[in-house]
């Protein structure tokens, strides 16, 4: 496994995969109002429009890393809402022993967090196995890092 984390992946209008899905999945933890099928049509784009001018951004409705970096909602164990499903679907789509997709970072989720950061690690990523998904956990989930949690020590 490289050292490096994957750049953050762009994305725009007429994408349909999992990339998107995380994507609505953070809308939704911003209050934005989509529908959660993987695809990004009209109404994510324009919930994306809409969160870039909150931010200041530029309103393009194109997500790259400028408008990863401002969606991402740090997570951590107690954690509830969206953004958690969001990090839970990742890890059920990675095929690895996955949390339910409740919302809910319990004991499941924190530990396969827990375990792909130790693989990220041990791969030579500059990132500490806590358990919470900040900027550089949540790059390397969108961006198709694949780190299978039995790698994990």
């Amino acid at each position: 496994m490289a050292a490096t984390l994957n750049p953050w992946p762009t994305i725009r209008q007429g994408a349909k995969n999992d990339t998107v899905t995380t994507l609505q999945y953070l809308l939704l933890a911003h209050g934005h109002t989509v529908t959660v099928d993987g695809i990004f049509g009209a109404q994510t784009g324009a919930a994306v429009r809409a969160y870039q001018l909150t931010k200041n951004l530029v309103e393009d409705g194109v997500v790259g890393p400028e408008t990863w970096r401002a969606l991402i909602v740090e997570v951590r164990p107690g954690a509830r809402g969206n953004a958690v499903r969001g990090v839970q679907r990742e890890f059920q789509l990675r095929g690895d022993v996955a949390p339910q997709s409740d919302g809910v970072y319990g004991p499941a989720t924190e530990e396969a967090v827990r375990a792909f950061q130790a693989a990220l690690r041990a791969g030579g990523a500059e990132l500490d196995a806590d358990g919470v998904v900040g900027p550089r956990t949540w790059q390397a989930l969108v961006g198709g890092v694949r780190a299978p949690v039995s790698q994990a020590a």
